[in-house]
C-alpha cells in the first residue's frame, strides 16, 4: 500500500513539474547599419515572431531653437499569443515619445460631455 501512494505521489509531482520549451529558432536576423544613424532591421524566427524596424536620423530644433540628431523609428513585430492568434503591435517613436497600435493594446477613452 505504501509503495502504491510513493507512486501515485511521485506521478502527482512529476506531472507538477514544468516542461521546459526548447528556445526557438532564428531564421533570419539581419541589420543594416549607415554610418550616419539610419538602420534596418528584420528578425524571424521559428515560433512565429517576426520583426522589422526602420530608424532614419533627423534634424529637431530644440526648445532654444538650436538643431540636434534624432533617430526617429517605425515599425512592427508580430507574435502568437497564448491562444494562437497572430498579434501585430504597429509602433512608431520620435521626438513626442513611443506610440503603439495593436489589437492587444487598450485605446483610449474618449469622454464626451453632456450639456
Amino acid at each position: 500500500m505504501k509503495s502504491i501512494i510513493f507512486a501515485l505521489a511521485f506521478v502527482a509531482i512529476a506531472a507538477a513539474v514544468p516542461v521546459e520549451k526548447e528556445p526557438a529558432k532564428i531564421l533570419r536576423s539581419e541589420l543594416v547599419q549607415d554610418p550616419q544613424g539610419s538602420y534596418s532591421l528584420n528578425f524571424e524566427s521559428d515560433d512565429g515572431t517576426v520583426r522589422q524596424e526602420t530608424g532614419e536620423l533627423k534634424q529637431l530644433l530644440d526648445e532654444d531653437n538650436k538643431p540636434h540628431d534624432v533617430v526617429v523609428m517605425k515599425g512592427f513585430y508580430s507574435y502568437i499569443n497564448d491562444v494562437g492568434k497572430v498579434e501585430t503591435i504597429n509602433y512608431y517613436a520620435d521626438d513626442t515619445g513611443f506610440h503603439a497600435e495593436g489589437d492587444s493594446i487598450p485605446k483610449p477613452v474618449e469622454l464626451v460631455s453632456r450639456r
